[in-house]
């Protein structure tokens, strides 16, 4: 019962965050809209949901952080390697920006109380919280960056080649 409800939360968590209306924007303005503040903002507030999400799961069943965190990262690093340069930069970027304070503020007290209830170590449980919310936005903004390419390149086939000869005949004179 605590994990839907807590997804939710980290998902309109994100929304609220300022850095993240700043980070947006700027991404938009620097793009010249190639890449909309919402398609950033939906992809932030997925990537918290999730990361919110995997963090409650690993609070009620003890699970160690390490088994998220370190293939979270290696799928990170390894997606660096196949998205565009610029996805790269704001996913590392906005992986700080959405674990700032609102997250501190209303998620933490989340993890807290779920490890009081659950009877787990504060410092060790809690704590990976935001750990695992400055890690998913690396994905979720590089899955974007890769969903991206990967349709720019469908679109590239299925253009029509033109011929010298073809582009000749269609070229109109007006004396």
């Amino acid at each position: 019962m605590l994990i839907p409800p807590g997804m939710l939360m980290g998902y309109f968590i994100v929304k609220a965050e300022p850095a993240v209306q700043v980070l947006t924007k700027q991404v938009e303005e620097i793009s010249n809209g190639s890449i909309s503040q919402h398609s950033i903002q939906v992809s932030l507030s997925l990537g918290v949901a999730v990361s919110v999400g995997l963090s409650l799961f690993r609070i009620l069943t003890g699970l160690s952080i390490f088994w998220f965190l370190i293939p979270g990262y290696g799928i990170s690093l390894l997606m660096t390697f196949f998205v565009p340069q610029i996805f790269t930069g704001i996913a590392f970027d906005s992986g700080g920006v959405a674990s700032g304070p609102m997250t501190a503020t209303f998620l933490l007290p989340l993890a807290q109380g779920a490890c009081v209830a659950v009877g787990g170590n504060i410092l060790t449980d809690a704590f990976g919280m935001v750990a695992m919310v400055a890690m998913t936005p690396l994905v979720t903004i590089q899955l974007l960056g890769l969903y991206g390419k990967l349709r720019q390149r469908s679109g590239r086939r299925r253009l029509p080649v033109f011929t010298a000869e073809a582009v000749e005949e269609g070229i109109l004179y007006f004396d």
